[in-house]
């Protein structure tokens, strides 16, 4: 699985699961639920029979993809460039930026954070000794089962949950007088149903975005307690 990483517009390229493999089956279980009319609940359960860890690692790509998708629609605008390092954040927090090859982090304005990230993430993605390819389903469970695996993604969801408190925070009314704030709303929606499923975000990492949160974590429980009952 390659590409992804800034074209030289400096948007990014959705990622492909490549026909027949794992992670187009667990991929296409999601849509085929939501497009059969299914509830976001039971396209974030997991599957019968499937790894939790396959489940989490094609959702990664998922997540990264629809974020990706709604920051290309921004990524050309000249008032990106105005934000200056630490400017453009949830009201009350900075995203500091680290690559994690030293424990220094750099201030970034909200644009260049949400950059850094989607770079970041695809280079993880595309990098098969930390995320393998699936021809051989069994050696990639291997590594998705495994303690790094599950630390790497627990990072991902973060800094996608980030971008989209980036996104809500400061570009929401762009994205609004564009048409595009339900498919924003629904990706987001998405995003925290799988979240809450799993566990996925450390309660800190919410706090800056409670009240955008709140009700679709009532929603998800709600929804899931009806499912629960039948």
């Amino acid at each position: 699985m390659r590409s992804s990483l800034p074209s030289t517009s400096g948007t990014f390229q959705p990622l492909r699961h490549r026909s027949g493999s794992m992670r187009d089956r667990l991929h296409g279980y999601t849509k085929r639920t939501l497009g059969a009319g299914g509830s976001i609940n039971e396209a974030v359960a997991l599957p019968a029979g499937e790894s939790c860890a396959g489940w989490v690692a094609v959702h990664a790509i998922d997540f990264y993809n629809d974020v990706s998708t709604l920051w290309a629609v921004m990524a050309t605008d000249p008032y990106l460039k105005s934000f200056r390092p630490g400017e453009g954040f949830p009201s009350g927090v900075e995203y500091r930026w680290s690559d994690g090859t030293t424990k220094e982090t750099v201030s970034v304005s909200a644009p260049v954070y949400i950059e850094k990230v989607l770079h970041w993430i695809a280079e993880q993605i595309n990098d098969e000794t930390k995320f393998p390819d699936d021809d051989d389903e069994a050696e990639a469970l291997r590594v998705f089962q495994t303690p790094q695996f599950a630390a790497l993604c627990g990072q991902m969801f973060r800094r996608l949950f980030r971008a989209y408190g980036i996104i809500y925070s400061s570009f929401f009314g762009t994205l609004e007088a564009l048409g595009m704030a339900p498919h924003l709303n629904t990706c987001f929606k998405h995003f925290m149903f799988f979240c809450t499923e799993f566990g996925l975000l450390p309660e800190r990492e919410i706090e800056p975005l409670e009240v955008l949160v709140k009700p679709i974590r009532k929603q998800y429980y709600s929804a899931k307690q009806s499912l629960q009952s039948k």
